[in-house]
């Protein structure tokens, strides 16, 4: 600058001076820093202030809020200025003045933010109907023409279900030159119907309704043609279509679009956008109201297609779903089944109740209710195949049933019966869709309370007792059915204690949302355990903790896992007397369990059903010593005796008061005597450490055989 001239005035100056304000917009922050000349743009007082991102929105028409979003990601992915019209509104929602926008907006990864320093200045409000009145918001058509179908086309491909899209439809707002009025027609037969409509009264659809195809009306004529109709004025309306002009005059709108829905080279419909104020159809307009009804089209055939998909499964499981039959005096029933797995939501997983044959006269109560069988599985896969091989052995296993087989006859037949029928699509020597399937059978005496149990690759049934313990009860098990022809499944007997609650249910129910066995297995004892109602009422509570709301229940680690169908069943015997008297039982929690010669991996079941039946215990190295204590006792049996171990743990009393005991039973003849091993051997200790860890123990002979047992007793928590 040379010596005498005048200065330069301040960019603030001269933006002022020209009504131009200057703000910044930090999304990481939240916040929107503006001068003296934006904040009065905004309708706030004349001086530099800095913003919450809700006191700005408070400020912005809601549709231009919404567009500034798009316009903002399309600059930024572009590389070029963000320019919007915005619309201000006041503290009454009325519309003050029209600012321009212009900004250059950057996108920070790091922070997974956008920055923007731009300029706000007031313009005029185009007249409606003008050339300027129907250019786009952003004073860019190209730009918000792309950032309104990259909008409309998401929130389309995001609907799943008619009524959805039909939502979506009516709330675009397209750039310049948005409908106020919307018709969705679709074609049955040579008659057109109405799929839905926005922005008419309720009825007025009456004279559309089932329209003749060749009648002389703009959407009829799309449909036969499968060509657009645009109408700019009521003139050229009346003039094209006197005949149904009359039908729509009364509705005052003054230009229309009626476009053909097109899906897979089918014309499906037509959609009728139409306006209060005159449209000149302009190319770029055709264009974006062409590109809107393709992806309409799109999205109501793949919602018609789910739609249909949905009641094609849900009409299949229903009819191959039983119900629970009749009332059975002295117990509950309840069962609930939930699609979720993919292709058609159609999953192998079933449930049923079978009354069985015959039987002593003593298994029948008055009602002439006898033994009755629940059976639950899981047939391999998620489609039509494998809801078909679920239908044949469900049959096949009634039949069985039916019969007076055993369960452990049962399932051998049912397993062969399956490996038969998918043997049978093998072709050339090739087996083609090998499939197996888990089940549980488990025949039910209701006067006793008995129940006999054989599974089949399924998991075990869990037990709720009388005070709210939660036990997996373990049972003997095969192979899934369909594996091995020849394979054999042992029966394993228990009984159902008075106001006790069993539950078998199919692996969806513990692996839903992602979990694995042990985190799910958690979530569902902790839904039983703190359940107050009935079984019915438990039933709903374990399907919406586990499949309801997100809301509802927790993502487990393997949340990438793909949903399983879900099948639960409740049986609870009521807690009450013969003659309908209420039992008066201790609360007592207990677990019995047999340890065979041969089966001494089961020590190590016997473990873990202790550490269950202690899981509140107070005391850890209590829950510990008794289960080390366990172990010694069960391993002495099968050391120095030929014979099985019976275990009896029981826990009794008031929380933080109560007494554990666990007894051992076997028919050995010899008493165990306490010694005093030396350093270095490997036997031994077994009393030695009773005596050190129990609070009491003791040896009883019995009539055949003896019984080991001991005792331990709480400690109050303010003592630990």
């Amino acid at each position: 600058m040379r010596t005498g001239e005048p200065p330069l005035p301040a960019v603030g100056d001269v933006l002022a001076s020209l009504a131009t304000g200057v703000w910044h917009w930090d999304t990481s922050t939240g916040l929107v820093a503006a001068d003296a000349e934006a904040a009065r743009l905004l309708g706030l007082p004349a001086e530099e202030v800095t913003l919450t991102e809700a006191q700005v929105r408070a400020r912005l028409h809601p549709v231009d809020w919404n567009e500034i979003t798009g316009v903002v990601q399309l600059a930024v992915a572009e590389g070029t200025l963000a320019e919007v019209r915005i619309r201000i509104m006041d503290e009454r929602g009325r519309i003050i003045r029209v600012v321009r926008s212009r900004s250059r907006p950057t996108y920070d990864r790091r922070k997974k933010a956008y920055e923007l320093i731009g300029t706000l200045q007031e313009v005029t409000e185009p007249t409606p109907g003008s050339p300027a009145g129907r250019s786009t918001v952003t004073g860019d058509w190209r730009r918000s023409r792309e950032a309104f179908l990259l909008d409309a086309g998401r929130a389309l491909a995001e609907a799943r279900s008619t009524a959805e899209v039909l939502r979506v439809a009516a709330g675009l707002s397209m750039p310049g030159f948005s409908p106020d009025g919307l018709a969705v027609f679709g074609v049955e037969g040579d008659r057109l119907t109405i799929i839905g409509h926005h922005g008419q009264r309720p009825g007025d659809e009456g004279p559309f309704v089932h329209m003749a195809l060749e009648t002389d009306y703009p959407a009829a004529e799309v449909v036969r043609t499968g060509r657009a109709v645009y109408l700019s004025s009521p003139e050229e309306y009346r003039a094209r279509y006197p005949l149904t002009w009359p039908l729509a005059q009364r509705f005052n709108r003054h230009s229309w679009a009626f476009l053909p829905l097109t899906a897979s080279g089918r014309t499906m419909g037509a959609w009728m956008a139409a306006f209060t104020h005159r449209v000149a159809f302009t190319p770029d307009e055709r264009s974006v109201l062409t590109t809107v009804a393709r992806m309409l089209a799109q999205a109501l055939s793949r919602a018609g297609t789910a739609e249909t998909e949905r009641e094609l499964s849900e009409g299949l499981q229903r009819s191959m779903m039983p119900t629970l039959g009749p009332e059975v005096p002295g117990m509950d029933l309840a069962a609930r089944y939930v699609p979720t797995g993919g292709g058609l939501q159609v999953g192998g997983d079933w449930y049923d109740m079978i009354p069985l044959p015959g039987g002593p006269a003593r298994s029948r109560t008055k009602s002439g209710a006898g033994r009755f069988a629940l059976v639950m599985g899981d047939v391999q896969g998620h489609d039509v195949r494998a809801a078909g091989l679920m239908g044949q052995l469900r049959i096949a296993l009634r039949a069985y049933a039916s019969e007076g087989h055993r369960p452990d006859a049962v399932l051998s037949r049912a397993s062969r019966f399956l490996h038969g029928i998918v043997g049978a699509d093998a072709e050339d020597g090739d087996i083609i869709d090998l499939r197996f399937a888990t089940c549980l059978y488990a025949e039910v005496d209701p006067r006793t309370g008995v129940l006999e149990v054989a599974r089949a690759g399924h998991p075990d049934p869990v037990i709720r007792m009388t005070d709210g313990t939660v036990l997996m009860r373990p049972t003997a098990g095969g192979l899934p059915l369909g594996v091995d022809p020849d394979a054999d499944y042992p029966t394993t007997r228990f009984t159902l204690e008075p106001g006790e609650t069993m539950m078998i249910c199919t692996d969806g129910l513990i692996e839903t949302g992602g979990h694995d066995l042990d985190t799910g297995w958690q979530r569902v004892r902790t839904i039983l355990e703190q359940h107050e109602g009935d079984t019915e009422e438990l039933a709903d509570a374990l399907v919406q903790g586990v499949h309801g709301p997100s809301s509802h229940y927790t993502t487990g680690p393997l949340a990438d896992r793909r949903e399983d169908d879900i099948a639960v069943l409740l049986l609870n015997r009521h807690a009450e007397a013969p003659g309908g008297a209420v039992a008066v039982r201790p609360e007592i929690r207990r677990t019995l369990l047999t340890v065979a010669q041969a089966e001494p991996e089961r020590i190590s079941v016997a473990r873990q059903q202790l550490r269950e039946l202690l899981h509140d215990w107070s005391s850890s190295e209590q829950v510990d010593s008794a289960v080390l204590l366990l172990s010694e006792m069960l391993t002495n049996v099968l050391v120095h005796t030929d014979t099985d171990a019976l275990l009896l743990a029981e826990v009794s009393g008031e929380k933080g008061e109560r007494r554990m005991r666990v007894e051992v039973t076997d028919a050995g003849e010899e008493l165990p005597h306490k010694r005093r091993p030396g350093e270095l051997a490997s036997s031994g200790r077994g009393l030695l450490l009773i005596e050190l860890l129990a609070d009491a123990w003791g040896v009883e002979p019995r009539g055949v055989g003896k019984s080991i047992w001991f005792e331990l007793y709480e400690p109050p928590r303010d003592k630990l």
